[in-house]
């Protein structure tokens, strides 16, 4: 079975900096396509960043600032770490921050939400001003 955690969300300062971990297991590391997302409330789910087949994609809200890497730590079972490292916060960064993940996505999807079905239960980001 997949599991996501996610995990690493704060509270803090505008231009401050926090790095988000997730937690994975049971993933097939040869064919690993994951993203974060994130949703602030009465907002849409949006993506983040996302990677997979080699490329990365980041949404231009984001981009600059935001730094998404994968670790495995064990190849055979399919565990590892999605990191998320995001600097230059802004308020409007603020929201519930989500990893997701498949087997296969293909490009023009990796950061939109109906493209994985597994997900993490998400970590909360608070920016103020």
């Amino acid at each position: 079975e997949v599991r996501l955690a996610e995990s690493g969300g704060a509270s803090v300062q505008a231009r401050g900096s926090l790095k988000l971990s997730c937690a994975f297991s049971q993933l097939s590391l040869k064919r690993l396509y994951m993203a974060w997302f994130r949703q602030a409330p009465g907002k849409e789910r949006e993506g983040v960043a996302g990677f997979g087949k080699g490329e990365i994609t980041y949404a231009d809200a984001v981009k600059g600032r935001f730094a998404i890497s994968v670790e495995a730590s064990d190849v055979d079972a399919g565990n590892g770490t999605l990191y998320l490292e995001m600097n230059n916060l802004e308020p409007e960064d603020s929201g519930i921050y989500y990893c997701a993940a498949d087997s296969w996505v293909g490009a023009s999807a990796r950061l939109k939400v109906h493209a994985y079905p597994w997900w993490g239960q998400g970590t909360q980001v608070t920016v103020s001003s």
